[in-house]
């Protein structure tokens, strides 16, 4: 297995705001570090491949699946894609800077586009904060103003109604503290 290490400039934007609310702002001054059984490097055209087993860290952020597809418009703004394969689901597990809970996420296919700064999780998609979490096959997660928006489907409004419900469970709010993924958090998707 080969342990590649990209400098943060090479894919940083595509870490920096995560799909996930409150990130940990120390995060981004972390390296990155992606592990894989193999990288494909097209320099000309701005594209790094990782393919088996991918693992990548960056501080409190792991993200893994079985392919990471890393490219670079000509603005320099980075777009990635992280895939699973064989009914697997591709992930991302985050600590909130917010409190010491974590916000962590699966599909079939997650996208992160650095220019918009938007997260979009494909095919059997939730997201779990504390004990809250939605469920739906697309979640897009905007990640300067912490919204979600889930759907069956990406092209799909509130007024087309399609095949499959999305689903929400939200735990009830106490004011005692409690650990992350119990009743009572004070974390939780918004």
């Amino acid at each position: 297995m080969y342990a590649f290490t990209l400098s943060v400039a090479a894919i940083a934007a595509l870490l920096l705001a995560s799909p996930c609310a409150h990130a940990q702002a120390g995060d981004r001054g972390q390296p990155v570090n992606i592990d894989a059984d193999r990288v494909t490097v097209d320099d000309r055209n701005k594209i790094h491949v990782f393919e088996g087993n991918v693992i990548l860290t960056q501080g409190a952020l792991t993200l893994k699946g079985d392919k990471l597809v890393v490219t670079q418009n000509a603005a320099g703004f980075h777009n990635g894609v992280v895939t699973a394969s064989a009914g697997r689901l591709a992930s991302f597990r985050q600590k909130r800077a917010r409190d010491d809970g974590w916000v962590e996420g699966e599909a079939e296919r997650i996208e992160y586009n650095s220019q918009t700064e938007r997260a979009r999780l494909f095919n059997r998609a939730q997201v779990q904060s504390g004990g809250d979490k939605v469920r739906g096959q697309y979640i897009e997660y905007d990640t300067v103003s912490e919204n979600y928006l889930v759907t069956d489907a990406p092209s799909r409004g509130n007024d087309a109604p399609g095949k499959e419900r999305v689903h929400v469970t939200l735990q009830p709010k106490s004011n005692k503290p409690a650990t992350d993924g119990q009743a009572g958090s004070t974390g939780g998707i918004r």
